[in-house]
């Protein structure tokens, strides 16, 4: 590992990148409170609210990761004309983040509501619509990606979620356009549909959607990690998986090379977010020309802090390079 050749792209190289992120947008929002008795109504505890936040998920928290890390983005997905939207394009604006790309909608902008109590997760509401995309909102989507990539893109990021904006055309149909432009795709798998990622050149996923195509799974150990890796990219010809494996760090996986990176003994409060955070960390790394090496070891370094934070997190530049150093 180049600790040197990383710092010094951090310190240079971001802010000459361009990445356009594209898939699922969703706005994640907590509420925060004490939990002293249970509910004469219904045997449900009562959570007494003490505070609230709002916090960019899905493809929105991979393009404010990248934004955080000082590269130039632009988003592109669906949102309705609400105030979750509001609040959404409220926080991009103050991130720099191109919102030039988000597609208006009759459907509600995608919302997960959380109820925590301490640092535990008590109760969700998601506000979605599961119908597919109207053809026309569709058809406005892959334009304004068609015309992106005429300009000078350094990656494409796809956040699928399985809300509406990742389906096996609109995956096909980006993914070939990326590759007619010279534009590497990275895909951030958050849902179980590998068919969607042909031809990706790389497909980021944890180890659980992983085994969801194997019909025997995969122990969470390098050799049969490797092995399960190798043959999801025959299968579904997608170049190179990155598997995240939680406490074992991750495995980036090629036809010619395989990277098993650990993970330092940390104290885990949250998962949420750290798939985000090694898809923009990888994907900043592809667009800045960095070795996938070094790239897979950069973003494990993020993810390693991610799982320290309550809910989603984005990790700075200065922090990246704290972590080379210890």
């Amino acid at each position: 590992m180049d600790a040197q050749r990383l710092r010094d792209f951090l310190a240079a190289k971001p802010e000459q990148c361009h990445v356009l992120v594209v898939g699922d947008i969703m706005l994640d929002k907590y509420y925060y409170g004490d939990v002293t008795r249970i509910s004469g109504e219904a045997p449900v505890p009562i959570t007494r609210v003490n505070s609230s936040s709002e916090k960019l998920g899905g493809s929105a928290n991979i393009a404010y990761s990248l934004a955080v890390l000082g590269c130039r983005v632009s988003i592109a997905g669906f949102v309705g004309r609400d105030s979750h939207c509001e609040s959404l394009v409220e926080r991009f604006k103050n991130y720099g983040i191109d919102t030039d790309g988000l597609i208006y909608t009759e459907r509600p902008t995608t919302t997960k509501v959380r109820i925590m109590s301490g640092n535990q997760q008590m109760f969700r509401l998601d506000f979605e619509d599961d119908r597919p995309i109207a053809l026309q909102d569709m058809a406005r989507y892959e334009q304004y990606i068609g015309e992106k990539l005429s300009e000078s893109l350094d990656c494409v990021i796809i956040s699928d979620h399985a809300n509406g904006a990742c389906t096996d055309a609109s995956c096909s149909w980006i993914i070939e356009k990326c590759h007619n432009h010279g534009v590497p795709v990275v895909v951030d798998m958050s849902a179980a549909t590998w068919v969607n990622y042909r031809k990706a050149d790389y497909v980021v996923a944890n180890l659980k959607r992983i085994n969801k195509e194997l019909l025997q799974p995969a122990e969470n150990e390098d050799s049969a990690v490797e092995k399960a890796c190798h043959y999801l990219m025959r299968k579904f010809h997608v170049k190179n998986v990155i598997a995240t494996r939680s406490q074992k760090g991750l495995s980036l996986v090629r036809t010619d090379e395989t990277v098993h990176i650990p993970t330092e003994a940390q104290e885990l409060f949250d998962v949420l977010g750290a798939t985000d955070a090694v898809t923009a960390v990888f994907g900043l790394a592809v667009a800045g020309g960095l070795p996938p090496a070094l790239g897979a070891y950069l973003a494990n370094l993020a993810a390693s802090r991610v799982v320290t934070r309550l809910g989603t997190y984005a990790v700075t530049r200065e922090e990246l390079a704290e972590l080379l150093i210890s």
